[in-house]
């Protein structure tokens, strides 16, 4: 535990860069449930659609903010982030910031899955972080892109269901379509880390741990609780990314 601390401890950013560029990335984290919201109140579009949106902007910012500047920032960005969404999570139904992320079809429990995929999210991002280092990485694009576009498929394309627990309320439907579209956004999410941020060289045996790995997420996705996917996604690839290059 003292390790833990320390860890982040030593990577808190400093005051000058919390003045600085704290109040850009609580902007910038509004403005990515802004537009969800948006797309949502003009566009029409359906939660399914609106939360992976965010979701989507959300990682693939932290994924830029970590190559860019590093931990420190992302951690300024998370906080941002957090205010945002218990910003909208106070404002409740009708606010186009929690409509944005409150499915409907949630209800009665759609704050506790806005809160849950929340602290999933922070929780696999800390771990991953303390445990795979820059390899963290690979968890947030996979998340990011792979976990992002499952919802949406499922909800456009999906006919072939299955259920998966919920650990409140009744158990949660997600199909084969969408886990298919897990899988090759996974696989371009981990080729983009492995292949090319992190420069491994075309072999055979790289090319192979592309499908490899992302199969072994696609099951994750598949097989989390509700809610709590953002967990998973973000440790397990980062987990077999350091396998892999072990």
């Amino acid at each position: 535990m003292d390790q833990f601390i320390s860890f982040f401890a030593d990577r808190l950013p400093g005051a000058r860069t919390i003045l600085v560029a704290g109040p850009v990335a609580l902007f910038w984290a509004y403005l990515c449930l802004y537009i969800a919201g948006s797309l949502k109140a003009k566009r029409g579009l359906k939660t399914g659609y609106t939360r992976k949106v965010f979701h989507f902007l959300v990682f693939a910012s932290v994924g830029a903010i970590h190559l860019a500047w590093g931990l420190p920032l992302v951690l300024l960005f998370g906080a941002a982030t957090s205010c945002v969404i218990f910003y909208a999570v106070l404002r409740g139904r009708g606010h186009l910031l929690y409509d944005a992320i409150g499915r409907e079809t949630d209800h009665p429990h759609s704050t506790l899955y806005i809160i849950i995929p929340y602290l999933a999210t922070l929780i696999g991002g800390v771990t991953s972080n303390f445990l795979f280092g820059p390899l963290a990485l690979t968890g947030y694009l996979v998340t990011g892109i792979g976990d992002a576009v499952g919802e949406p498929v499922g909800t456009r394309f999906g006919r072939h269901k299955y259920k998966v627990p919920s650990l409140v309320g009744p158990r949660s439907e997600r199909s084969y379509e969408g886990s298919a579209a897990v899988f090759l956004a996974s696989a371009f999410a981990i080729s983009l880390t492995l292949l090319f941020i992190f420069d491994l060289a075309l072999t055979p045996r790289n090319l192979v741990a592309v499908p490899l790995l992302a199969l072994a997420c696609t099951v994750v996705e598949a097989g989390s609780p509700r809610g709590w996917d953002n967990l998973t996604m973000q440790i397990v690839p980062a987990f077999l990314a350091k396998l892999w290059l072990s």
